[in-house]
């Protein structure tokens, strides 16, 4: 059908369209040039790997700079001049466990830096509590903060002069933000992973659990289903408590296959972490040698000008789409790498997703779906003895560049592959599904695109009938009333949770999760807004255009049929043409939540989520 696309008035970001380049031309008499970032000239020849820091401290062109930096500890005027300079960005704060070890991690980083030579700067980036903000609208302002990563990188980075980067991230916003500012300058960088978490362990139930078990519970908890079979005297506020109590044991980002180690894994898998970052767990040693090993190896990539952009190709974007389908990772993973892409200016849509997904087979039997975490990974061989197991078989090119200045292949060539006998990666030959978990969905009710995670578990295809929510909240209020009944197969949809309509697309975990807990296998969910990387079942998330921007999904109805249907890619709706055209005619757009600050900013800014929701393609 032809999308009808009433604009709501704060949805008319300044994002290149033909308007734009019409005013532009009867503005400026010309078309509009490219976008590009701010070009810095290097310091003048004969600098060495302090080519852009030098600029402040050869000679005395600029006093004051020098000035500052005695003050700040540079110690004599041959480390001033000779030495250069490397920021170290991490993605620190206390209140997060998967955040709280990070600035101890840039300790760490930076005694290896100075022990080579150069001077590191330690500074920090905000970050956001996805498991503390989730359903409520403190979520409102996770994904935005991968902007302010980005924006705090760059301007670092280039306000400073620094030579090159190292970020140290742990949530999951963190590591595509880290990434992409170090992009936008294109100076050497690396990205630290700070690892995961460990497994909980209930007291009561005495087994291991994590913050899904957590989320699923408090469904079982609402629909009054959660209870010990070994002991019925527990009562379901005991066995709630316990788990709030004991889900997540310490430092780390969540363990199991969700956003924060999807991203992770892409990234070792481009090139810009160390091998092994991505499953290293946030407690062992190993984490605090990989600081050390990162410190020499920003250095081997100063003096063999390994920038990111030179390891952000068409072939390793390639290469993480195989990881993430292999290993059943996050929507949200969609959102990033396309993000990422965007800035690194390699061409990436969703079609290469499901192009990917299709000639890949789901091998990992991890956590959401799964049963195990990335500490079993770690293991058994960790990311890099599957990265292994995917050369061999031609899956993934081992031929592109990364930060230790060896190729992929070269990287994995001497790494264990898989031990002998282990469960949590699958032969070839025999996967959980033959192709990947990721489906790129387009219809009546997606006309530019959907993502769905559809593991061949909950079937392939589901029928039902539309019941509409305006917002996260709504359902949430209904789940916890038990209005969501067992009798009939529904198709819950969430809308004006998208980029501009949330603002800041909040994932909705506890709804999914609620909705698994409960038992609920009769619900599909859809929406404009995202899903946590810790959701499964039948759902579909990133609906494009979202309902704020009048796409399709504002306009259905309570009892409306939907038809998911991850064999032919599809997502309608049963209704006509005609009538959507008839009910876009009395459609109204929603006043925005908020007309100052940063939500209000980020979504006069913020593009649409088939392209990244990226804010600087004005």
């Amino acid at each position: 059908m032809a999308l009808v696309c009433r604009m709501s008035p704060f949805s008319l970001n300044r994002q290149t369209t033909t308007m734009d380049k019409e005013d532009l031309e009867k503005q400026f008499g010309r078309t509009p040039e490219p976008a590009r970032y701010l070009s810095f000239q290097h310091s003048k020849p004969g600098s060495g790997l302090n080519k852009y820091s030098s600029t402040l401290t050869r000679e005395h062109d600029f006093p004051a700079a020098q000035a500052m930096l005695y003050a700040a500890g540079v110690p004599n005027e041959h480390v001033l001049k000779t030495y250069p300079q490397v920021g170290i960005a991490s993605v620190w704060w206390e209140g997060n466990p998967c955040n709280m070890h990070l600035l101890d991690l840039g300790k760490e980083v930076k005694r290896g830096i100075e022990g080579q030579e150069m001077l590191g700067w330690q500074y920090n980036t905000v970050g956001v509590s996805d498991g503390i903000t989730m359903g409520g609208d403190g979520m409102r302002f996770s994904l935005q903060t991968r902007e302010i990563i980005a924006d705090s990188i760059e301007t670092v980075t280039c306000a400073q002069f620094h030579d090159a980067c190292v970020t140290i991230a742990g949530c999951d916003k963190n590591m595509p933000g880290a990434i992409m500012g170090m992009t936008r300058t294109n100076r050497p960088g690396i990205m630290i992973y700070g690892g995961s978490t460990k497994p909980g362990y209930s007291k009561l139930l005495q087994k291991d659990i994590n913050i899904t078990t957590a989320l699923e519970a408090h469904g079982a908890y609402i629909y009054d289903s959660l209870r010990n079979p070994k002991d019925p005297s527990q009562t379901k506020d005991e066995l709630l408590s316990d788990f709030e109590r004991n889900a997540i044991p310490g430092m780390g980002a969540c363990g199991g296959m969700f956003t924060a180690n999807t991203m992770a894994t892409a990234i070792e898998t481009l090139g810009l972490s160390l091998p092994g970052s991505a499953s290293t767990p946030a407690s062992s040693p190993e984490k605090m040698r990989e600081c050390k090993k990162a410190a020499e190896a920003i250095k081997v990539c100063m003096e063999r000008d390994i920038t990111p952009k030179k390891c952000l190709t068409k072939k390793s974007f390639d290469n993480a789409l195989v990881m993430m389908m292999a290993l059943g990772g996050s929507t949200n993973g969609v959102l990033h790498l396309l993000a990422m892409a965007t800035t690194a200016e390699v061409e990436l849509t969703l079609n290469d997703f499901q192009r990917v997904s299709d000639r890949v087979p789901f091998i990992a039997d991890l956590a959401p779906s799964g049963k195990y975490l990335m500490k079993d990974l770690y293991e058994v061989g960790g990311v890099p003895s599957v990265q292994k197991l995917l050369i061999a078989a031609g899956m993934l090119d081992g031929s592109t560049i990364t930060v230790t200045g060896k190729t992929l292949a070269e990287n994995v060539e001497s790494w264990p592959s898989l031990k002998q006998g282990q469960e949590i990666i699958r032969s070839l030959d025999n996967p959980i599904k033959a192709t990947g978990h990721i489906e790129i969905l387009y219809g009546n009710l997606a006309p530019t695109g959907a993502v769905a995670k559809i593991t061949g578990k909950e079937g392939m295809k589901f029928v039902g009938k539309a019941r509409v929510f305006e917002k996260e909240h709504a359902l949430d209020d209904a789940l916890n009333k038990g209005e969501i009944p067992k009798t009939e197969n529904l198709v819950l949809i969430v809308r004006y949770e998208g980029p501009k309509g949330g603002p800041g697309m909040p994932e909705q975990l506890k709804a999914s999760a609620a909705i698994m807990g409960a038992g609920l296998k009769n619900i599909a969910l859809i929406t404009d807004g995202r899903y946590s990387g810790a959701s499964h079942g039948f759902i579909v998330g990133h609906i494009t255009p979202e309902a704020a921007v009048g796409g399709p999904i504002a306009v259905v109805k309570d009892g409306d049929m939907i038809t998911i249907d991850a064999d032919t890619h599809r997502i309608d709706m049963d209704v006509s043409e005609e009538e959507v055209k008839r009910r876009f005619e009395s459609w109204t757009p929603p006043r925005m939540s908020a007309t100052r600050g940063v939500l209000a900013k980020y979504a006069r800014l913020v593009g649409d989520a088939s392209k990244g929701a990226v804010t600087d393609l004005f």
